[in-house]
């Protein structure tokens, strides 16, 4: 057999048999090629570091839900109708079940998106039609007043918290198949324990900065009044909006974060932690500016 640094050659024509010639390389020649296969392996794994790193960058804009139940990945629009209808569910003191059946409703009949259009003259999160008395086609495209309208007719229901999510969303739409709504039982679970503040910096957004100077300023008191409209009012001073207790704190926070984008807010901070617009993808860091009473948006 021959040596193992032999490279072999295709037959003579004559014989028909193999022959090889014999290379001999020298310990310099391989210690320099054991080094290059070394610094491309290494430049290989930085390169895919750096790639997994920004690759919410490269996805363009989205938000994040983690949860011990599990993550989800949602676009900036549903994050803010998300917060919206927790906001609202807060306001009314309304239990976290109530929750979980509008965000089932909303995935099922928009993919919580406020459409401006639907089934015949349906429209909005939850598609509800004017003809049969929600409100007018804009009240509806407004999520703040389409989720009280939601949660007006959820509450009529009798012990709609016990029934089957879908039977007490069905009884509110009224739509043709109701059990449709319980394939999005978990994910709305998971939303819920985000939205409502009950799981602590459960949500993250990124998007790229503005292109707009105008939009680049922090709007953050049109930010309060919406707050204020869909939570009700909130003391609120110098950038910082009060938390009566941690869980609404965390809401108002996920709400902020919800809507960073579309009042140019560039940072939330709340109970030691704080978001970033500029490192949105790494999520909430340790921050001593941030405090447990206050939710500081700048």
């Amino acid at each position: 057999m021959p040596a193992p640094d032999a490279v072999w050659r295709a037959p003579t024509s004559d014989s028909g048999k193999f022959f090889c010639v014999r290379r001999r390389f020298s310990r310099g020649a391989i210690t320099i090629a054991v080094i290059v296969i070394v610094l491309a392996v290494a430049i290989t794994a930085g390169v895919y570091v750096l790639l997994q790193r920004a690759k919410p960058f490269v996805a363009g804009e989205n938000c994040q839900v983690t949860t011990p139940r599990g993550s989800l990945t949602l676009e900036i629009e549903q994050a803010e109708i998300a917060a919206t209808i927790a906001a609202v569910a807060e306001r009314r003191r309304l239990p976290q079940r109530a929750v979980v059946i509008a965000y089932a409703t909303a995935l099922q009949e928009s993919k919580m998106l406020n459409l401006p259009f639907g089934d015949r003259d349906s429209v909005g999160i939850f598609q509800q039609r004017p003809s049969q008395g929600w409100g007018t086609p804009k009240q509806l495209l407004d999520p703040v007043y389409a989720t009280r309208k939601f949660f007006a007719a959820l509450v009529e229901v009798e012990n709609y918290q016990k029934m089957p999510l879908h039977e007490a969303a069905q009884a509110v739409q009224r739509s043709a198949d109701g059990t449709a709504y319980a394939q999005h039982e978990e994910d709305a679970k998971i939303l819920a324990a985000a939205f409502t503040g009950r799981v602590p910096k459960a949500l993250h957004c990124w998007f790229p900065p503005p292109k707009d100077s105008e939009q680049a300023e922090p709007r953050t008191d049109r930010a309060r009044k919406e707050l204020v409209r869909a939570l009700g009012n909130t003391a609120f001073s110098d950038g910082k909006i009060s938390a009566r207790s941690t869980r609404r704190g965390w809401l108002i926070a996920a709400w902020s974060v919800a809507h960073a984008q579309r009042y140019g807010l560039r940072t939330v901070r709340y109970q030691g932690l704080v978001w970033s617009a500029e490192d949105g993808h790494a999520g909430w860091v340790e921050d001593p500016e941030a405090t447990a009473r206050h939710v500081r948006l700048t």
